[in-house]
């Protein structure tokens, strides 16, 4: 998980002019610090994952989701930076960006995930709260998909004014998102995520390829075993045929 460290980037970082008095300062706003995310595969993997449930969830809408990106929350500030798992940014444009800065855009997240491992849990936990807090984002999840490091292992934050309240888990340990309208829990480690009104588990793409292809593998196994079905019934009527006739041909004889 990336976190800016003061480091220049070794990619081109993206430049901001400022005017102070009669001279023109070079801001710069490093999209990476250069270092690796040094994050174990579950934990990346995971990452991902939320990223790609709520890209599925908003497919086709106007809506932001990324993730392990830059958040710059103050002009001319680079240091004033933050980097979620994952976070979702409503009527914002879905093209990709290198970092995300929120005076350009005009548009905050308002919806902030991140999976807690032990790299990270001082930062989620003590850090970026009060960053998040700052920023204005509606709701933050944290979420520990080996249960060492959140008591519970799903938790969720609500902005009631100036300060972050704990969203209350139902009996199960979900927690719902008013503001994504889902209910979020923990399905062996792994973060589910179901429509609160209809309670639809919302697929990744590749779980709605499988689908899709079990589907219709399914299909065409009905259709077969229906053509089966026809194939027998035509037979038998053909062999009842071939002994009416021929009990016909007795008679006659």
């Amino acid at each position: 998980m990336v976190w800016y460290t003061g480091r220049i980037a070794s990619a081109k970082p993206e430049e901001t002019t400022m005017s102070t008095g009669n001279s023109i300062l070079e801001v710069e706003y490093p999209y990476s610090d250069g270092e690796p995310m040094g994050e174990s595969d579950l934990h990346r993997d995971l990452m991902f994952d939320v990223i790609e449930l709520l890209r599925q969830r908003y497919a086709g809408e106007n809506v932001y989701i990324s993730g392990n990106q830059f958040l710059y929350y103050r002009e001319g500030h680079p240091k004033k930076v933050v980097c979620p798992d994952a976070m979702v940014v409503f009527d914002c444009s879905p093209k990709q960006r290198k970092s995300f800065k929120i005076w350009e855009e005009d548009r905050i997240p308002s919806v902030v995930f991140e999976v807690t491992s032990d790299n990270t849990k001082s930062t989620d936990i003590n850090s970026k709260p009060g960053v998040y807090k700052e920023v204005g984002v509606a709701e933050y999840f944290m979420y520990d998909p080996t249960g060492d490091y959140l008591t519970p292992s799903l938790c969720g934050f609500r902005l009631d004014g100036s300060e972050y309240r704990r969203i209350e888990p139902e009996s199960d340990g979900s927690i719902t998102s008013q503001t994504l309208g889902v209910r979020l829990y923990l399905m062996s480690g792994v973060l589910t995520v179901d429509d609160a009104k209809t309670g639809a588990t919302q697929l990744t793409r590749l779980e709605a390829s499988n689908v899709s292809r079990d589907r219709e593998r399914v299909q065409r196994e009905l259709a077969e075993s229906e053509r089966d079905k026809e194939r027998s019934a035509r037979l038998a009527a053909e062999a009842e045929l071939e002994r009416l006739r021929k009990l016909l041909d007795s008679d006659a004889t």
